[in-house]
């Protein structure tokens, strides 16, 4: 274990075990250091990492708290920086999700009901304009999850509910430390659910692939870590292509 990450996890435990609360002031940093037999730069570090994922909150002037959120919330994304840490395979799993959900959203298009579509626009009509993060995740999952059934297509749904857990904790870091994630996600949302409703395939598809490489080049970024690999970026139509993007397909992803 990298000494930053066994700091964090530290830390962790101190939150897991009651020594520490949400709301609670950590102790000095020589002694907080002293105390977990750690150094003032790995700490340091620790600290920093924390507060970038809003697990503590850094006061100047007045020390370093631990942030008010639910303690489970706390837990899922602590644990969630360490697994990343040591292992980035769920950017894998985020590069599965942009080969797969783009196509069942396409397929959603030609393929999902009416009354279901109607499902879809009331999950996002009844989180209102300014969702929590809590209220948000389960929206977006339910989301997910009604798009892939809407497919028509059994086997692609449930390969996609496979990638749920998987997935989740980021999609938690994510809400919790990228400042327009909740605008972004409900403005990607409906517009992945237009086109569906409004039947144009190939215009959910962009939109279904611009939502899923956004969170996952945000993970890459978050965390510096390389590109699993280099992918080009996509050219715009041109106009020997023949290929006409309509006003609402998202120019590039």
């Amino acid at each position: 274990m990298r000494v930053t990450d066994e700091a964090i996890d530290r830390i962790k435990q101190m939150i897991v075990t009651g020594e520490l609360r949400p709301g609670d002031r950590l102790p000095r940093e020589p002694d907080l250091a002293a105390r977990l037999g750690l150094s003032r730069s790995s700490l340091r570090e620790a600290v920093k990492a924390l507060a970038l994922i809003r697990v503590l909150e850094v006061r100047q002037g007045d020390g370093t708290f631990v942030t008010s959120l639910d303690p489970a919330l706390l837990m899922e994304t602590m644990g969630f920086v360490l697994d990343l840490h040591q292992d980035a395979s769920v950017l894998e799993f985020f590069e599965v999700r942009r080969i797969l959900e783009p196509a069942a959203a396409a397929r959603a298009a030609l393929r999902m009901a009416d009354a279901d579509i109607a499902t879809l626009r009331k999950l996002l009509d009844e989180l209102g304009p300014e969702p929590s993060v809590e209220d948000l995740l389960a929206s977006d999952v339910e989301f997910h999850r009604l798009l892939a059934i809407g497919s028509g297509n059994r086997a692609l749904a449930s390969i996609i509910d496979s990638l749920r857990q998987p997935t989740y904790r980021a999609r938690i870091w994510r809400g919790l430390t990228q400042n327009d994630a909740v605008a972004r996600t409900l403005a990607e949302h409906r517009a992945i659910l237009d086109a569906i409703e409004g039947r144009e395939p190939e215009v959910a598809r962009s939109w279904a692939t611009v939502h899923i490489a956004g969170v996952e080049r945000w993970i890459q970024e978050a965390v510096n870590l390389e590109a699993v690999e280099a992918r080009p970026r996509p050219r715009k139509a041109s106009a020997k292509s023949g290929r006409v993007l309509t006003r609402s397909t998202p120019a590039e992803y």
